[in-house]
């Protein structure tokens, strides 16, 4: 089959979807030199793309073809028969949401309002910064860091593999990936050295925020 046949096939199957491949929200080079163009290019235009492209094959003629991504996520969750389904959706919102939790211009303090809450929960950002790497570090395996808002608390949990913290009565706040594909290019096995890298320079503090007062 010739490689034109093939993209014609997967431009059919997304015309049939309602979901759309998210654009990055900034240049490929834009985290460097935390994080490198080359990393980028192959993490988000390589295998978040193959989470998007078999998505929408998996979920063509189904009932979960017009739905959006979140009630993909919430549907088969917990259903072992559509584990394949929920793999791909929930990896494509988690790395869609990763590249938020990032910016070109991140790291630092983080906003009054957001410092007050992490203050409260932790007693200072720095001992923040030292939890939520512990449990990055920590993850076994692949998976996610993340910072959450629950009972009316900063919270900072782990998950596995492609797993999310998308309880109805939280609100996501923040996510590092620890899979290896997002830092073995650029640090190797050095998973606390890109991880407190990010946290240093990259942390979008203001998204952050944002998710806190929605």
């Amino acid at each position: 089959m010739s490689t034109e046949m093939v993209n014609d096939s997967s431009d059919i199957l997304r015309e049939k979807s309602a979901l759309v491949f998210p654009a990055l929200p900034y240049p490929e080079d834009a985290l460097e030199p935390i994080i490198s163009a080359k990393t980028v290019g192959f993490h988000y235009g390589k295998h978040q793309k193959a989470y998007f492209d078999n998505l929408i094959k998996l979920v063509t003629d189904t009932d979960y073809s017009d739905m959006p991504l979140e009630q993909i996520i919430e549907g088969t969750a917990g259903r072992p028969e559509r584990t394949a389904i929920f793999n791909n959706a929930s990896q494509l919102w988690n790395h869609t949401f990763y590249w938020q939790s990032l910016s070109p211009k991140g790291g630092g303090e983080p906003p009054a309002a957001l410092k007050q809450k992490i203050e409260a929960a932790f007693g200072s950002v720095d001992a923040f910064k030292k939890e939520f790497a512990g449990a990055a570090v920590a993850q076994f395996g692949s998976g996610w860091a993340w910072l959450i808002f629950e009972a009316d608390k900063l919270k900072v949990v782990k998950t596995a593999n492609a797993n999310a913290p998308l309880p109805k009565n939280a609100r996501v706040l923040l996510t590092i990936d620890v899979w290896e594909h997002a830092y073995y290019l650029d640090y190797q096995n050095r998973r606390a050295d890109y991880v407190n890298a990010v946290l240093d320079k990259l942390i979008n503090w203001e998204f952050a925020l944002q998710n806190l007062n929605k």
